[in-house]
């Protein structure tokens, strides 16, 4: 955790509230959230357990934590249903959807550049 008083992240937090490109870097970033994102998209809703099995080398504790951040940011809804053993299922937001486009995009840029 970095000092609120730091140059570092006053810096971070300079570009984040003026750079729509460092924003949305920030909200994707991460190994994982583009993968959970990805996955998702292409299901109308998942539980807990179906996104672990799709990614497959994550651990418990950052698909969590994950998890977390994206709902935290608008980009997935959590549902939990009243039942018998708890079921918990996750479907991406109309907010998350709206970053399709550019999710495919970097994709396509990615497999362009990969090697070389």
């Amino acid at each position: 955790m970095r000092k609120k008083n730091s140059t570092n992240f006053l810096n971070e937090v300079d570009l984040v509230e003026n750079c729509g490109m460092f924003y949305t870097l920030s909200v994707i970033g991460g190994r994982w959230k583009v993968g959970i994102l990805a996955t998702l998209l292409d299901h109308e809703a998942l539980r807990y357990s179906e996104i672990k099995t799709k990614l497959k080398n994550i651990t418990e504790r950052m698909l969590i934590k994950q998890l977390k951040e994206l709902q935290e940011e608008g980009l997935i809804v959590r549902k939990d249903y009243a039942e018998v053993p708890p079921r918990v299922e996750y479907r991406i937001s109309e907010k998350g959807r709206s970053l399709e486009d550019v999710l495919i995009t970097l994709g396509h840029w990615g497999k362009k550049h990969r090697n070389g």
